[in-house]
């Protein structure tokens, strides 16, 4: 079971990244955290994913004081969808006309909620970003859709301020990610199965 686990949570965080680099190669705006991550790296000079890595690891520290556990879902979260970012970056071409953008940028949401469904669904551990929406959740007792909705605009108009890119698919991404994940997540979750020994009472 953990063998099968592993190995979804690890595909799950590959094609997440791939899934974040169409939407980067569409050009046509990208989701509040990786606006907030574009920007970034616009700023600094450094590679997407480098920015994811350690955006990811930044925000695991704030897990600290709202008393988050991390699970090695976690960890690989930071360290995975970055280096697959920039893989996918690196052999993916830019695409050069508006049919292909589209293509690639619908593409690349679908394949992020899959991707998503299937390393939540691993249940290893959420990432860096979803447990310091649960933590807050937790601490403050506030909605999750008030906390989610905070952190997500906060973060877009800080990347938005820094240059990151608003367009179609920031709007696509908020209107389609949550079904999408809700659609997938399901099938990709694996439950664990009963091993306790069943009693005879006859």
């Amino acid at each position: 079971m953990m063998t099968r686990r592993l190995a979804q949570l690890y595909a799950g965080l590959i094609l997440y990244g791939f899934s974040m680099a169409l939407m980067l190669r569409a050009n046509l705006g990208l989701d509040p955290w990786d606006v907030f991550h574009q920007g970034i790296a616009m700023r600094a000079g450094w590679s997407f994913g480098t920015v994811v890595n350690v955006v990811g690891a930044l925000v695991l520290l704030l897990w600290l004081p709202l008393r988050q556990r991390p699970g090695i879902g976690t960890i690989s979260n930071i360290v995975v969808i970055g280096l697959a970012v920039d893989a996918s970056l690196y052999f993916l071409p830019v695409p050069e006309t508006l049919p292909v953008r589209v293509a690639l940028l619908a593409l690349g949401i679908v394949l992020n909620g899959v991707a998503g469904g299937a390393y939540i669904g691993a249940g290893l551990g959420p990432g860096p970003r979803d447990g310091l929406m649960t933590g807050f959740v937790r601490r403050t007792g506030w909605s999750i859709r008030l906390v989610r909705t905070g952190i997500e605009l906060s973060v877009l108009a800080i990347g938005w301020m820094l240059g990151g890119t608003i367009g179609l698919g920031t709007v696509l991404y908020a209107v389609s990610i949550g079904w999408l994940v809700q659609i997938f997540l399901p099938p990709l979750t694996i439950v664990e199965r009963r091993t306790d020994p069943v009693l005879d009472v006859s």
